[in-house]
């Protein structure tokens, strides 16, 4: 028995450790864009409302054109036999009943209509639907960028802190030995203290970030996130021309799409309407019954006559109205789109050779810039002032160089964006 109670703790030990164990071998989210992409798609609310609008669009087109419910007429004539009994509702005992089973039918071509209308309407809201992932998406590239500057510029700033309290250090050995102001210390001390600001400044930026990423995530604000590990690669030059790139909006942008098919919807919607003036009708058949027999049957056409031709015509403009608007908000937003395509080369162009000029130039000489000074420091040929000048040129420069290449991947999710496809 005693045995038995082991094995039956040690089962009860493992199945509340198997959770945890897989939750521990998951992937954590916020170490990388795919990451966040994936989990956002099956839990961002926005995203999740836009799928259930195109859900029921489907649904609509799915019914759309269907004939109506027939109408049921029932007809008791006679019901007191000439007055030779009282009321009754019983058909056999009226003098007669007569059953009018009514269909209404539009005219032709209508319903053919109609179901083309709800079917792009569906299509528009399937296009919502990416148009609503690439914004998502988009953001949330960008956000990571955002997280990964302000998580590299906490890192550099540390690091920057880490130099300051060396040359404190060297500041304090050149005072001790008599070949350095005590001031030299002291100015030492304040950068730490800036450095240390900034850093409460990062903190407070990065928790910003990571709230606005856990809202597009549909997290709570304070969820824990992974540290970023990485940029995506940016594609090479070739790939980024603008005339292929403009070729792509035309053919993939969901706003395009959405609006394309609300023009088309807008051609079937002005066909409509001005089939409306023919007039609709309405067959139907009744049988008479008399007593327990059926002895004579009847067949009826109903027409409704479109008398009011005004109000017709002013439906008919206003549907040449909407489809106008619909041709006019279509160039309207191609004409948007390929602006701000080609605005956002520009700015991915100009944030990639900035990012090379830093590597290639700026942070190398920096960098001698600092040995140099730090070298000449320590015989005492420039004063601490210059030191510290050297040593904020290549914070500076490596600050730039992280803000270039944040900015380069904002840029790239902008592209994207626009394409509605990952480049």
């Amino acid at each position: 028995m005693q045995y038995d109670v082991h094995v039956g703790v040690a089962v009860l030990i493992l199945a509340m450790a198997a959770p945890a164990a897989a939750r521990a071998g998951e992937t954590p989210v916020g170490g990388s864009v795919d990451s966040l992409l994936r989990y956002a798609k099956e839990h961002n609310p926005e995203y999740a409302s836009m799928q259930q609008d195109a859900a029921a669009a489907g649904e609509r087109a799915a019914v759309a054109g269907a004939l109506p419910d027939p109408k049921l007429r029932v007809e008791l004539m006679d019901i007191t036999m000439g007055g030779e009994q009282r009321p009754t509702l019983l058909p056999n005992r009226a003098g007669s009943t007569r059953y009018t089973l009514m269909q209404d039918v539009p005219w032709f071509g209508k319903r053919g209509l109609q179901r083309d209308i709800a079917t792009l309407e569906s299509d528009g809201a399937q296009a919502r639907v990416a148009g609503s992932w690439a914004e998502l998406s988009a953001r949330l590239k960008a956000g990571y960028a955002q997280l990964y500057y302000v998580h590299q510029n906490a890192n550099l700033t540390k690091e920057i802190l880490d130099i300051a309290a060396r040359l404190e250090a060297v500041a304090q050995a050149r005072y001790a030995g008599g070949l350095g102001a005590q001031s030299d210390a002291i100015r030492a001390q304040v950068e730490q203290t800036s450095l240390r600001n900034e850093l409460i400044a990062l903190d407070s930026e990065k928790r910003t970030s990571q709230a606005r990423l856990n809202m597009l995530l549909g997290r709570p604000a304070d969820a824990a996130l992974a540290p970023p590990e990485g940029l995506r690669a940016l594609p090479a030059p070739a790939r980024l021309a603008y005339a292929d790139l403009a070729e792509r909006v035309h053919a993939r942008n969901p706003l395009l799409f959405a609006d394309d098919a609300r023009l088309r919807a807008a051609e079937k919607s002005r066909d409509l309407t001005y089939r409306n003036r023919y007039p609709d009708f309405t067959v139907g058949i009744a049988p008479v019954q008399y007593g327990r027999t059926v002895r004579e049957w009847a067949v009826m056409v109903e027409l409704n006559i479109p008398l009011q031709q005004g109000t017709r015509r002013g439906q008919e403009r206003e549907a040449d109205a909407m489809l106008s608007a619909a041709r006019s908000r279509k160039q309207a937003t191609s004409n948007q789109l390929l602006a701000d395509l080609a605005e956002t080369l520009s700015g991915l162009d100009a944030a990639r050779r900035t990012e090379a000029a830093i590597a290639a130039s700026l942070l190398p000489q920096a960098d001698l810039t600092y040995r140099a000074a730090l070298a000449s420091y320590e015989t005492g040929k420039v004063d601490f002032a210059t030191l510290l000048d050297a040593q904020r040129q290549i914070r500076m420069a490596k600050q730039n160089q992280i803000k270039a290449q944040a900015d380069a991947q904002a840029r790239l999710a902008d592209i994207e964006r626009l394409l509605g496809e990952d480049l």
